[in-house]
């Protein structure tokens, strides 16, 4: 493996291990709240992608430190001025708001002394001017990141996971934050039904030649409750192997640049609704393969 990964960034840029709070700021999504559909897109649950983060009725400040305390007692520092953390806006979509509640919910992030950088997970179809303002501005005060949503460049499986935007609009999304100097994170799904392994790495690929500074490779979970759950137990499709996930992972390292920053290479879902592959809750095994990838 040739890039780095996230680990590796942050070592490099902060001289010490980083921790990531996910947080809850209490949004919804386009594809929820009616604007552009109420199921969702098909693969995600009802935490909205959001199932390990903070407590929503909590503030931001109550939710980082709740989430510093979870990791402190797995974790403790041994390093002046104790752990460093990024807090990452997870759950829905983390730029759907009028841009004054977003600002109020950012800079409690951003004032928290503990906080190096702050991580926003959002779609490119919700990225407005006065929001990509926001953004630059707070990234003069501590780096922002932005965590695109994509999944795939195939219109085809977009329209099936209802998605809800065309590729043109991450085009313009990327364009738009680069210009501001913003980090991008782009997600990618692999193993979405319909597309051959030749699809995935097209979308791969496409995020390596984006210029996005991140990428985000997500094993495909189906989990209960979801549309993808009933195409599943129909037979529509299967979900692959862990070997066959393995190799895609390592072909689609070979085709990124050496300098975008591995930032995920599966994903969790949560034990209590996975429902396949059954393969993927063994973390510990799947992460020992993967890393494996990252010392060659």
């Amino acid at each position: 493996m040739k890039q780095r990964t996230v680990n590796q960034y942050l070592k490099e840029k902060y001289g010490r291990k980083i921790y990531k709070i996910s947080i809850d700021g209490g949004f919804t999504c386009p594809n929820r709240d009616g604007r552009l559909d109420t199921r969702g897109c098909i693969f995600c649950s009802a935490g909205g992608s959001g199932d390990f983060a903070e407590d929503r009725s909590l503030s931001i400040m109550e939710q980082i430190e709740r989430g510093k305390r979870r990791v402190e007692s797995k974790m403790p520092s041994d390093q002046t001025g104790g752990n460093k953390y990024i807090a990452y806006f997870q759950a829905f979509t983390n730029t759907y708001a009028p841009v004054e509640h977003l600002k109020s919910l950012y800079m409690e992030a951003v004032r928290h002394p503990d906080i190096v950088a702050i991580s926003i997970g959002t779609r490119p179809d919700c990225l407005p001017e006065d929001v990509l303002n926001l953004l630059g501005e707070i990234n003069s005060i501590k780096p922002v990141w932005v965590e695109l949503g994509l999944q795939t460049i195939h219109e085809k499986t977009a329209d099936y996971i209802r998605r809800g935007y065309p590729l043109p609009v991450y085009d313009k999304a990327v364009e738009e934050l680069k210009r501001r100097d913003i980090e991008i994170i782009t997600h990618v799904i692999l193993g979405l039904p319909g597309e051959s392994r030749e699809d995935m790495l097209e979308s791969v690929k496409y995020v390596g030649d984006s210029g996005v500074q991140g990428i985000k490779l997500q094993l495909l979970h189906v989990l209960k409750g979801t549309d993808l759950e009933k195409d599943y137990k129909a037979g529509l499709f299967k979900c692959m192997t862990m070997e066959e996930y393995i190799n895609l992972i390592e072909d689609a390292l070979d085709i990124l640049p050496e300098d975008i920053i591995i930032h995920r290479m599966t994903g969790d879902g949560p034990k209590r609704i996975l429902v396949a592959p059954e393969w993927s809750a063994d973390k510990k095994r799947v992460l020992n393969e993967l890393n494996k990838l990252t010392r060659n």
